[in-house]
Parts: C-alpha cells; sequence; structure tokens
C-alpha cells in the first residue's frame, strides 16, 4: 500500500464505520443459485440496493459531511446529481441539521427528483446533462459559501463508501473476489483500502460499461484520462474521468477493470429481477453483467456489490425489453404471404402451434415494395430463449413462409 496517499487509510474507513452506525443500514447479503451454477463456486449478493436513499452514495455523503468543522456545516452544503449522489446528499444534510441545495439537469427522473425534495434539499434544475448541473453547484459554493460535496473525489466520500468492503469481510469472511461497479472510483476505491489492508488476498475486480469506460485507458496512461463523448444506460456509473483521490488508490490496489456490454447489462439487471427478486438499476447490475459475461474467471466465494435500486419504471420498462432480447426473449419477424382472407389467421395458427405468443402484429398491404397479390407482416413474438427462437423459425420455413429476419 506504499502508493495510496498517507492521508487516506483503513482506519479512516473505521471511523467513517463508526460515524455511520445508526445511519446506514447493514444492508443484506443474498446467495445466488443460478450464478453460483455459472461461476462455480459461492456467490453473494451485497444489496446496497436496500440501502437508505436506495444506495450506497448515504454512506460517502453523511461521512463528509459529519466530518466537516461547525463553521463550515452552518454555510450548508451544494451537489450536483441526477439522482443517488443527491439524494444521499440531501437525507445526509438533514440528518446532520445542515441546510443542503442540489443542483439536478432538467431531465433528471420524475422519482429521483420528488425523491431528492422529500429528503429535505432544495432542489434547482439547471441544464440538461449533469455537467452543467455541476457548473451551477460550483458557482453557487463560490458565490455562497457553501460546502461543494463532491460525488466521489473526496477522502472522507472514499472513505465512507469503503464501510462496505468492512461489512463485505465481516458478512463473508471466507471471499476470494469482490466484483463492484465503477463511475468516478469512489466506491472501489474505499472497499479496495478496507479490504486490502485486512485481506490482501482478495480480489478486487472493478467493472464498467463499454461506452464510459475511462479508467481502462487512464490505468494505461498512468492519470486519469477525459473519455470524449460518454454513452451507456448505467447513468451511476456514467463518468468521463476518474477522480483524483480513487484514481490513485484504484491504480495500487485494485487488481483490474473490466468492462461489460449494453447487452449485458440489460441482461443482468433481468437476472436479479426474476432470480433474486430484486429491484436494480443497470450501474448496480454492472458487477453481475461481468459475472455473465465471464464466469469461469471469478475465483470464489465471490461477492457481487449490487450498488443501488434507483431506476426510472421507465427506464426499467425499456431495459427490461432489451434483456429479454438479448436473452432469446423475444423474436421479430418480417415475412410476405397471399393478400387473401384467412391468411393472416393461418399464420397466427402456425404460432400458436409454436407457441410462441403473439405481442404485436403490423399487417401492410399497400406498399410499392409489394406485388399485387402480397402483404407484408411484421411480427413481435415472446419467446422462451435462443432454442425456442430457432424452432419457431424452422416452423414457419418448412409452413412455406420466407422468414426475414
Amino acid at each position: 500500500m506504499d502508493d495510496v496517499p498517507r492521508s487516506l487509510t483503513v482506519d479512516d474507513v473505521r471511523a467513517a464505520h463508526k460515524a455511520l452506525s445508526g445511519v446506514a443500514r447493514v444492508t443484506a447479503m443474498e446467495g445466488s443459485r443460478h450464478l453460483t451454477g455459472l461461476v462455480g463456486s459461492p456467490v453473494h449478493l451485497k444489496c446496497e440496493n436496500l440501502q437508505r436513499t436506495g444506495s450506497f452514495k448515504i454512506r460517502g455523503a453523511y461521512a463528509r459531511i459529519a466530518a466537516m468543522p461547525a463553521e463550515e456545516r452552518a454555510r450548508g452544503v451544494v451537489a450536483a446529481s441526477a439522482g443517488n449522489h443527491a439524494q444521499g446528499v440531501a437525507l445526509a444534510a438533514s440528518l446532520l441539521g445542515v441546510r443542503s441545495t442540489v443542483f439536478m439537469p432538467v431531465g433528471a427522473p420524475l422519482p429521483k427528483l420528488a425523491a431528492t425534495r422529500e429528503y429535505g434539499a432544495d432542489v434547482r434544475l439547471h441544464g440538461h446533462v449533469v455537467d452543467e448541473a455541476l457548473s451551477a453547484a460550483q458557482e453557487y459554493a463560490a458565490s455562497t459559501g457553501a460546502v461543494f460535496i463532491h460525488p466521489f473525489d473526496h477522502p472522507d466520500i472514499v472513505a465512507g463508501q469503503g464501510t462496505v468492503g468492512l461489512e463485505i469481510l465481516e458478512q463473508c469472511p471466507e471471499v476470494r473476489t469482490i466484483v463492484v461497479g465503477v463511475g468516478g472510483g469512489g466506491l472501489v476505491a474505499g472497499i479496495a483500502l478496507a479490504v486490502k489492508a485486512l485481506r490482501p488476498d482478495v480480489r478486487v475486480v472493478g467493472v464498467q460499461a463499454e461506452g464510459a469506460a475511462a479508467y481502462p485507458p487512464s490505468l494505461a496512461a498512468g492519470h486519469p484520462v477525459s473519455l470524449d463523448a460518454v454513452s451507456t444506460m448505467a447513468d451511476g456509473i456514467k463518468v468521463g474521468r476518474p477522480g483524483d483521490v480513487p484514481f490513485k488508490i484504484v491504480g495500487a490496489l485494485v487488481d483490474e477493470v473490466r468492462t461489460v456490454s449494453e447487452d449485458a447489462l440489460s441482461s443482468a439487471l433481468l437476472l436479479c429481477l426474476e432470480r433474486a427478486k430484486l429491484v436494480v438499476e443497470p450501474a448496480g447490475a454492472s458487477p453481475v453483467a461481468a459475472l455473465l459475461t465471464d464466469p469461469e474467471s471469478f475465483a470464489g466465494p465471490v461477492v457481487a456489490v449490487l450498488s443501488g435500486g434507483n431506476v426510472d419504471p421507465l427506464v426499467m420498462q425499456r431495459t427490461l425489453r432489451h434483456g429479454m432480447a438479448a436473452a432469446g426473449r423475444y423474436l421479430s419477424l418480417r415475412l410476405r404471404l397471399s393478400d387473401r382472407p384467412g391468411a393472416l389467421a393461418a399464420l397466427l395458427a402456425e404460432l400458436s402451434v409454436a407457441d410462441a405468443n403473439v405481442l404485436d402484429v403490423s399487417h401492410v398491404r399497400t406498399d410499392s415494395r409489394l406485388g399485387l397479390t402480397e402483404a407484408e407482416v411484421e411480427l413481435h413474438l415472446e419467446t422462451k430463449g435462443p432454442e425456442h427462437c430457432a424452432e419457431v423459425t424452422a416452423a414457419l420455413c418448412s409452413a412455406g413462409y420466407t422468414v426475414r429476419g
């Protein structure tokens, strides 16, 4: 641990853990039979999606504000976020009797906006992306004297998030690998700081979305690198540049940072909902996505940290559809048939025999691409997996239909 900043040690994590006693929940550790079967050794889910405010962010926010001297608390705090950090700061400040102002982008999900207000923050909408809200929050801090609470780039924030690592070691002392979603890096840095000090043999693996993976190029360069653009459904880890404080710790203590696809993220969210009965946001499901992508590369017992569960219902709906498609549970087909009475009914009868559930039918009879006696049908079907998709397609071909995917 020679490369870790001397200002931050496992003792800081222990102090944060003491401060958080009675504030943050010791979240449950749930076993996953399905993931255990894939990995070949026990897999446990650390359910920070069941934490107060729905994510681990309350830990760092409370530790940061609680450590502030009285004169700083009197000036109030300000933060910028589209969701989880906003709620964490709002509740932490309220519990500590500190005035809080939170800047959120205009397009922030309504449930997160309402929750942040209910936790006691003065919410101000500014800009259309988090970076614009961040600039407004920093300007507010400069003009009012309010203390800016960064979502991940501060030692107290990292120490607070590291309390998750202490709990993992207590709840699963036999753990060999911990898998953590990574955005700016505060959570994985804190966990690595705590765990490596007490159990240096435990492997810590970070996971980023492919479209927002700033850590791999940054670690290769030896310093934080900003991405030109970020794009992922996982808003909680949609960060274009590592934080300076967590970056040093990640570089020194985290064993590996992997990336996962959008398909893997949506499949992981679907698995958490169907198999574990847990509502998890895409960022929180990123460790599960890594396990699904390459299950044999993780030495168990494995703990996957489900970092949050604050997902907008509309995003959940789209993500679940995407996950079902990735898992072969949806099938979209186009085919042409004779434009005569009963032709569509005959097609639907074939699908019924194949046990495919029709979700949507588009029947086009007038189009310049069609022959005089042709009609085109586009179908969206619910299926039982990739093998069933192939069986349905083969059944239609056997019945004389020309299928276009």
